[in-house]
């Protein structure tokens, strides 16, 4: 287990990564909206088209996304851009 911290700054992707997982929201520096930021999704499910709710429990992958919370909404299954992989200005907090 990981010590727990209040916040991180100007941290890799990599350890923005570890943090999330342990309940961090994690966000870069030179995002335009302040308040966005990427937090883990869990015990995701979808409804179908015929209603039935579908969870996505699957044993390789689980059920768990990077969700993208912004100024308009959430974002399910965020995907870091390369820049985003590669930059060090990430901060996490709680």
């Amino acid at each position: 287990m990981r010590k727990v911290i209040a916040e991180a700054n100007d941290i890799s992707f990599g350890a923005a990564i570890l943090l999330v997982k342990d309940g961090y929201k994690i966000q870069r520096k030179g995002w335009n909206g302040k308040e966005q930021y990427v937090e883990l999704a869990t015990c995701l499910s979808y409804k179908n088209a015929a209603g039935d709710i579908i969870n996505v429990e699957h044993q390789d992958i689980g059920n768990q996304a990077l969700a993208f919370v912004g100024t308009r909404g959430v974002q399910i299954v965020w995907l870091a851009s390369q820049s985003d992989m590669l930059a060090n200005d990430w901060r996490a907090f709680r």
